[in-house]
């Protein structure tokens, strides 16, 4: 199943979040990315549904393994495409910005080409 955008987001949101802090809940969530705390229970529920995420009795969220995956794949798209741009002369806040847009559209294979030139190219 292709995951949208937002899904990719949440995700996304959820690792960073997991990484700063020992337990991550649904508010933290929301109050990270200014959305409502229906709309962000919405889409756990999507999530926790397709086997991306996972819930205890506390309501703390973990990523799965696939959930995981999908996350540290924006997570490295985002931090490579941000660094790229800003190599070539982006300054760094429309660069972000145009990362976190770039992120869930580019082909793996022009990422790969991105990451690759991106390595090779003098910082």
């Amino acid at each position: 199943m292709r995951l949208q955008e937002s899904g990719e987001m949440y995700l996304e949101t959820i690792l960073i979040l997991s990484e700063e802090r020992e337990h991550v809940r649904s508010l933290d969530v929301a109050e990270h990315m200014g959305f409502s705390k229906p709309s962000v229970s919405r889409a756990v529920g999507l999530l926790k549904s397709a086997g991306y995420l996972l819930m205890d009795s506390a309501g703390y969220l973990t990523l799965t393994e696939s959930g995981r995956a999908v996350a540290e794949k924006i997570y490295e798209r985002h931090n490579t495409l941000a660094k790229f741009f800003v190599g070539i002369g982006v300054d760094e806040k429309t660069a972000i910005a145009d990362a976190c847009k770039v992120e869930h559209y580019i082909s793996d294979i022009t990422f790969e080409r991105i990451k690759a030139f991106a390595q090779k190219s003098p910082s």
